[in-house]
């Protein structure tokens, strides 16, 4: 099991990164909100893993605190919820907007995220609850444990901010015109394409 990974990041394109640990490169799917936290290339970076194995493919999944990470390993567990849709929530929301939605019984919230239906939303609401309130408990029964505060300095700005906020948004399983609507009405010249990403996925919640 692949837990921790510290290393320079010499990749960034939303959602994934490349980390290169002592002469090798890990590719590393991350939520966006985890995203928003890396420095700048060729910097150092600190990530918390997840580690799948399937029968085709060995997957990394990264996350800034232990707290996020714990959050996307009781969601996998979910019915229905597996580690791209899990991923998709934690880029819509941060971990403490997630909890705040399962207090609430907030489904109209959840149903607005690409890939959950009304039946799994219920069923986050119902599965996790309980998973919640001992994870809580375990993280200094705080819900301030789960909410993450953003320190991350925007890179400068590139011609190509929409496309890469199209794309990003397109890997979490937004459709095209979807993207592209929603990227083109966030957008205000001189965003960088993780602001614009960011404020995107705020226009659609």
């Amino acid at each position: 099991m692949i837990g921790r990974l510290r290393g320079v990041l010499v990749e960034k394109q939303a959602p994934e990164i490349l980390l290169e640990v002592a002469g090798l490169g890990y590719e590393v799917q991350m939520p966006l909100t985890s995203f928003y936290e890396l420095p700048d290339l060729n910097q150092e970076a600190q990530i918390y893993t997840h580690f799948v194995v399937r029968e085709d493919a060995q997957l990394l999944y990264g996350f800034i605190t232990k707290q996020e990470r714990a959050l996307f390993r009781l969601l996998i567990k979910t019915n229905g919820v597996g580690p791209k849709l899990g991923l998709t929530i934690l880029s819509g929301m941060t971990a403490g907007e997630f909890v705040a939605c399962v207090e609430r019984d907030d489904i109209a919230t959840l149903v607005k995220l690409p890939g959950v239906g009304k039946k799994t939303a219920e069923r986050l609401l119902v599965e996790m609850r309980d998973k919640l309130k001992s994870l809580m408990e375990t993280s200094a029964g705080s819900e301030r444990e789960f909410m993450l505060k953003s320190n991350y300095t925007p890179a400068s700005v590139v011609n190509t901010a929409e496309e890469d906020a199209i794309a990003a948004l397109l890997s979490l399983g937004y459709k095209p015109a979807q993207a592209s609507k929603a990227v083109s009405g966030a957008y205000q010249e001189g965003m960088s394409s993780e602001d614009l990403i960011k404020s995107s996925l705020k226009s659609m919640l």
